[in-house]
């Protein structure tokens, strides 16, 4: 090979890795199923502890993923494009469709070869999503392919203040971006620090300290590092139950 033809070859094969390593670069193999068909799909927020789907900002498209995705509630909020595999089971998957859902809920495993045992990739769907890539009328499972993809959101992120006492939680929800949540820290007007807070479950965050009766501002980092600060974003004569919604937004 002559010397100046490395060059190129080096730039070929690099951009190929970079795209590799993009959200949009490349399809994966799962397996899909529906659940929920005779519940409100927006009552489908479940183990990420989102209490309406709806008013978080995610709509009907929502899924339970099993473990081997879900994690730890890491993928909370997350979006993924999904794609029945119509290659592989032409019966039952509709051709070309495909549907993008949020992350909401958990699939639990029964640890006797069922779908969401580890380690299988599933997701298992609200029925108004799974009906955008598969035909009605089969309740087994299907074959998928899917992508990790950015979530588009309309308004701003928003926080919803739970808890009691000095007891405080945060959920946070319609987050764009990549969607999933990897760290907060949250700041009172009195106190003037910024103070981490700890995953308590899904995507709701926990802080111990005392923050009644002051204007709260809320920094938040994606799990693709992106960060934003909210400040003042909750006024401080907030109640528990309340939802605030910022101005800004992850892209």
């Amino acid at each position: 090979m002559k010397p100046s033809v490395l060059p190129f070859y080096f730039f070929f094969f690099v951009s190929i890795i970079l795209q590799q390593g993009t959200t949009n670069a490349f399809w994966l193999d799962a397996h899909a199923t529906f659940y929920g068909a005779d519940q409100n799909p927006f009552s489908l927020g479940g183990a990420c502890g989102y209490d309406n789907t709806l008013h978080a900002g995610f709509g009907a498209n929502t899924a339970a993923l099993s473990g081997a995705l879900f994690g730890q509630g890491e993928a909370c909020g997350a979006c993924y494009q999904i794609m029945c595999n119509y290659r592989v089971d032409p019966k039952w998957c509709l051709r070309r469709a495909s549907v993008t859902i949020t992350a909401t809920n958990f699939c639990p495993p029964n640890n006797n070869g069922g779908a969401c045992d580890p380690p299988r990739l599933h997701f298992d769907m609200s029925f108004p999503a799974f009906l955008r890539i598969a035909r009605q009328g089969n309740e087994g499972i299907v074959p998928v392919l899917y992508q990790r993809v950015p979530c588009k959101r309309r308004g701003g992120v928003r926080f919803t203040l739970k808890g009691q006492g000095s007891f405080n939680m945060v959920m946070i929800s319609n987050v764009g971006g990549s969607g999933n949540v990897k760290a907060v820290w949250i700041r009172g007007s009195r106190t003037r620090t910024w103070m981490t807070v700890h995953r308590n479950w899904g995507a709701n965050w926990q802080s111990s300290a005392d923050l009644r009766g002051q204007s709260l501002s809320v920094r938040v980092t994606l799990a693709d590092g992106k960060t934003l600060d909210f400040l003042n974003v909750v006024p401080s004569s907030w109640k528990f139950g309340q939802t605030f919604s910022s101005q800004k937004q992850f892209f």
